[in-house]
């Protein structure tokens, strides 16, 4: 064996060539703008010819790092300055969005050219949301022919799913509302989207975003009413719109109202104070009597905590709607009145399985306390139920039925005797 120690390795400190891939690429949209308005250019107003230039590009071109500039040049003809002014020191196209010809048949064509666009390249669905927020924010920078297109476009894509409506929260930019701009512009907006679907679109397009709670907020704050909504989109030819805005306030105050009706009984105060308050909340939000026992219904059930345990339960609902059957005898005065209220209760005790033994409890102290009368209880038994948990009901509700119609033979008997 060698006596010679044996030598450790040792870092030299030798350079590796950085790969070229490697290497951090300067961002610059100069030479991507001339690409993307050379073959738009050449491509003119044929919109085929545009949409496949656009699908060969992806594999040449960095779609993903010049998205902005990309739909910049696509809608304006180049890129955008800030407030919505085109670059002066760039090459610019007339074969975009804005200098199009402004009807609908053309805005589906160039809403065609975008559904393909974002379809081959799926990572360039979230930069074009962006970029139409970004476009709503500039839109008085915009001639109104301009504006006008970028909306029948936006209602045509948002009609189609290509498009998210939290776009629209752009367009409650305090200065774009207070000269006007944002209203016009959703009028123009709604009607292409109504055009190309039905109202059930709108509602639910704008119920996914929580938009269909903010559309007062196209107007300044001293014409937020449900009035001037109605009567502005109604002028404009939009009523399915200012309907559905109205039912929307309707839904907004009832919740509003539940809310309120709970904290009050949460809060132990005294019929006597709860009772007048709903028969106001009645007369200003023009709400009918069998809403109003669904709603009083639901804010009794939810003032307290439940206890977890089936045999307790029973007994709480018990005293808590002896304690609340005046509030819900003030409101039962009509036949359909009750009958909303049975099939509020039937529901409850379905959806909440811990109730589902005490529904006949209910039913029997809210007949004793002239809440339900004997007619709504065996219209109900007969034919009024719906089906949530109905064997099961319908047979606790048995002999109490059958206990109710003898009653009333007897009673009739006895008429007629003492007749």
């Amino acid at each position: 064996m060698s006596n010679q120690r044996q030598q450790k390795p040792t870092l030299t400190g030798q350079r590796f060539k950085t790969r070229k891939r490697d290497e951090k690429e300067r961002f610059d949209p100069t030479q991507f703008q001339e690409s993307i308005v050379q073959g738009l250019n050449q491509s003119g107003t044929d919109l085929e010819a545009v949409a496949k230039f656009l699908d060969a590009s992806g594999a040449k071109l960095d779609y993903r790092r010049y998205v902005e500039t990309l739909f910049d040049i696509l809608v304006a003809g180049g890129m955008l300055a800030p407030g919505g002014t085109l670059s002066d020191d760039m090459t610019c196209t007339e074969f975009c969005l804005f200098k199009a010809q402004e009807d609908m048949e053309t805005m589906q064509a160039y809403a065609q050219v975008f559904n393909k666009l974002i379809r081959r390249y799926k990572y360039l669905e979230k930069g074009f949301q962006e970029e139409i927020k970004k476009l709503l924010l500039f839109l008085k920078g915009f001639t109104e022919s301009e504006r006008n297109k970028l909306a029948m476009l936006a209602g045509i894509l948002l009609a189609n799913g290509n498009l998210s409506a939290a776009i629209l929260s752009s367009l409650f930019n305090e200065n774009l509302v207070k000269e006007g701009v944002s209203a016009c512009f959703a009028v123009k907006l709604f009607k292409s989207w109504l055009s190309e679907k039905d109202i059930n679109s709108v509602s639910s397009g704008l119920r996914k975003v929580g938009m269909d709670s903010r559309l007062m907020e196209l107007f300044p704050a001293n014409k937020r009413s449900c009035e001037h909504f109605s009567k502005y989109f109604s002028d404009a030819g939009l009523t399915e719109l200012s309907d559905f805005a109205k039912n929307q306030q309707s839904i907004g105050a009832r919740k509003e109202l539940q809310k309120e009706l709970e904290e009050q009984m949460s809060r132990g105060e005294p019929l006597k104070d709860i009772i007048p308050y709903v028969r106001e909340e009645i007369k200003k939000n023009n709400i009918s009597e069998q809403t109003m026992i669904g709603l009083i219904w639901a804010s009794v059930m939810s003032s307290v905590e439940w206890n977890k345990k089936e045999e307790l339960v029973t007994e709480q609902a018990i005293k808590l709607l002896k304690q609340y059957s005046p509030l819900l005898k003030s409101f039962t005065s009509q036949g359909l009145s009750e009958l909303t209220l049975l099939l509020k209760i039937q529901e409850y005790c379905y959806d909440n399985i811990h109730f589902m033994k005490t529904f006949q409890k209910m039913v029997v102290l809210l007949y004793k306390a002239d809440v339900l009368s004997e007619e709504a209880i065996l219209k109900w038994y007969n034919d009024a139920h719906v089906a949530k948990g109905k064997s099961v009901f319908l047979e606790q509700m048995k002999k109490f039925v059958e206990w109710l119609k003898n009653a009333e033979e007897e009673s009739e008997s006895e008429e007629e005797e003492a007749d």
